[in-house]
């Protein structure tokens, strides 16, 4: 009886689901989804809004680099079949369920604290430096698309021949000098705040952006222009590493785990199976938008395709400036949400080391709010502008990405149901504990074999 009785953890208050009989039975399949979580607040966000909050959390940067992706994994068939299988719909669907059920009863409200409250101290502390990681990089990866979109985008206000180096011709051109501009101008200001709560509005024209660059990718493939390079357009993969390594590339692009608890918690009434045709809807979105840019842009150029697919159209074409424009906007509005996200994993692990509750005197947590905003703006500046290209950055977070979509969710999955002693004997018990297990490993699995690939990259070059 005292075994049974006993939390997950050595904290009884992170996870302790003895306190009501009801919640040591059918962690989820005998779920009462139909009741909403008691929190003392109550979400004022409907659910078809939340659909589009989490299809922004999902689009974003990684859109560009799908055509490439479907030319690495060996052209349509291999490409779509890879991201329905590894990472798209069954997959985010499956992980993102796990994590709401898992804040309903921790009563947690973030990714990180519900690792924590699930897997316990090491295991959340070890998430929390993954998640700071991840975004520290993402933000580096911003900063490398604004650079290469505002390259195009000079180069076509200054008619310059296709291929043509204007950035040396000018100063006022040069790319260390755009990227550093822009970023000084409207990034620093934006993550300085202490809450992001004005950034919604920007997320619906982040959302548009990414939309308007799908459309202008399919119309370039059914109306393509004279001044397209295309290549061979393969049909199969060269090599099974050429298909792993497109996978970091769509697990990135499907990672919004990080950000989908508090999206839970914002809505109306939140409930398991409500999130679940959330996130059906979500993630069905995103196919459609991934799929349409990834097929169409990789039939378009083939073999020629570029890691960023912008970067393979003519400079002088209007709707594409228009595009890359967009995308510019996109990341100028995501840097602000994804440093928001790392600099609260860093504070907390900052408190948690020294000890302390969270800070009450608003002078002190100004001070080291600004210094940790002016210390990760510059870090990142600085390695955005001598990094080549986006692709080096794209193979470590799409890695990690991986984590947050597969090991995470897993390990929750399984602390769940260890929780669950009654119902060990039944083999809905055993099949969520083998599907965890497996989704620990395939995610393991994923985050070295792209780590390897990139380090093994590095070196060789």
């Amino acid at each position: 009886m005292d075994h049974c009785e006993a939390s997950v953890n050595s904290d009884e208050q992170d996870w302790s689901l003895n306190k009501d009989p009801g919640e040591q039975t059918g962690l989820l399949w005998n779920l009462p989804t139909d009741q909403p979580r008691d929190t003392g607040k109550q979400g004022r966000t409907p659910s078809y809004a939340a659909v589009f909050i989490v299809v922004n959390a999902a689009l974003g940067a990684g859109l560009l680099n799908f055509p490439y992706a479907f030319y690495m994994a060996g052209g349509v068939v291999a490409g779509i079949v890879l991201q329905m299988v590894s990472c798209s719909s069954l997959s985010t669907s499956i992980g993102l369920v796990i994590l709401a059920y898992c804040s309903q009863v921790s009563s947690k409200a973030t990714y990180q604290e519900v690792v924590r409250a699930a897997c316990g101290r090491v295991v959340g502390t070890i998430c929390d430096v993954l998640i700071a990681i991840y975004t520290f990089c993402t933000c580096i990866a911003f900063l490398i698309i604004i650079g290469d979109q505002l390259d195009k985008i000079l180069g076509a206000l200054m008619h310059t021949p296709e291929g043509d180096d204007f950035i040396n011709g000018h100063w006022y051109s040069d790319r260390k000098f755009t990227i550093s501009v822009i970023s000084i101008l409207v990034i620093l200001p934006l993550s300085i705040p202490k809450e992001i709560g004005f950034q919604k509005y920007a997320s619906l024209l982040s959302v548009l952006g990414t939309w308007y660059v799908t459309i202008i990718v399919i119309i370039k493939y059914i109306w393509p222009d004279k001044g397209m390079i295309i290549g061979n357009i393969p049909t199969s993969p060269s090599s099974w590493m050429a298909v792993l390594n497109a996978i970091p590339t769509i697990c990135f692009g499907f990672q919004c785990h990080v950000s989908s608890v508090p999206v839970y918690n914002s809505m109306e009434r939140p409930t398991v199976q409500r999130w679940g045709w959330v996130v059906t809807a979500a993630v069905v979105i995103c196919l459609f938008v991934y799929t349409g840019t990834g097929v169409c842009g990789f039939l378009t150029f083939g073999s020629s395709v570029n890691v960023d697919v912008l970067l393979s159209y003519p400079s002088d074409d209007i709707s594409v400036t228009i595009a890359r424009a967009s995308i510019i906007l996109c990341v100028l509005t995501s840097y602000p949400i994804l440093h928001f996200c790392g600099r609260t994993v860093i504070e907390g692990l900052w408190l948690r080391y020294k000890g302390e509750a969270l800070e009450v005197d608003s002078s002190r947590e100004r001070r080291r709010r600004i210094l940790q905003t002016v210390t990760w703006f510059l870090l990142t500046l600085v390695l955005g502008l001598f990094i080549p290209d986006i692709g080096k950055v794209i193979s470590v977070i799409g890695g990690l990405a991986a984590c947050f979509i597969f090991v995470f969710p897993g390990l929750c999955l399984v602390e769940a149901k260890f929780s669950e002693i009654r119902q060990a004997d039944s083999a809905s018990w055993w099949s969520l504990v083998l599907f965890g297990i497996f989704m620990v490993c395939m995610g393991t699995f994923i985050f070295g074999q792209s780590t390897v690939s990139a380090i093994y990259k590095d070196q060789r070059k």
